[in-house]
């Protein structure tokens, strides 16, 4: 039979805390980039549409966001299975009722935006929960979070027209999707 001493059983506790930090990371990240993957193929979808059909914006983007936060049940619910972990609860949908609720609120009610304000409204809104996530779940989120934040203020600010949406489409949406594929290779 071999002792360890102390010293040794303190290096061996923290490498088995360290490794434990990265398997809890590793799996957020997992399932959070099938996610972001699900919701970046959603935004260019609602941004494309909303192009083609711009009457019926309102519609298209509550089909999305509805679309979205069902996928997402969907998804925890298939990852719970998988990996025995839980990551969707009931306060989710409070939650992202509250976030909408919120949004809308400043958006339609204080700031009274019009179609191209919240173009630029939401993708900067909901990256800013991505970043303080980051703060405390890993660095990509906050990467993720200010790149797509800097392209939506490029576009609001340089991109004319009715081109904006499509912008949107690329820099949003294939940001969520990039970010997703980014954070599966993490």
């Amino acid at each position: 039979m071999t002792s360890i001493d102390a010293k040794e059983a303190a290096s061996a506790l923290s490498d088995i805390e360290d490794i434990s930090r990265r398997v809890r990371q590793s799996r957020i990240y997992d399932l959070v980039s099938q996610i972001m993957i699900m919701w970046g193929a959603l935004i260019v979808c609602g941004n494309l549409t909303s192009w083609a059909s711009p009457r019926h914006g309102d519609a298209i983007w509550i089909s999305v966001n509805v679309l979205g936060v069902l996928g997402m049940a969907v998804l925890s619910m298939f990852g719970r299975r998988r990996t025995g972990a839980r990551s969707f609860d009931q306060r989710i949908l409070p939650a992202f009722l509250l976030l909408f609720a919120f949004g809308y609120f400043c958006s339609g009610t204080l700031g009274h935006f019009g179609p191209r304000q919240m173009d630029a409204f939401w993708p900067i809104y909901f990256m800013l929960f991505y970043v303080l996530a980051g703060l405390w779940v890993g660095h990509a989120f906050v990467v993720i979070g200010l790149s797509i934040t800097a392209l939506t203020l490029i576009g609001y600010f340089f991109v004319e027209g009715s081109a904006l949406p499509l912008w949107m489409a690329v820099t949003y949406g294939g940001g969520l999707v990039l970010g997703g594929l980014w954070m599966r290779r993490s």
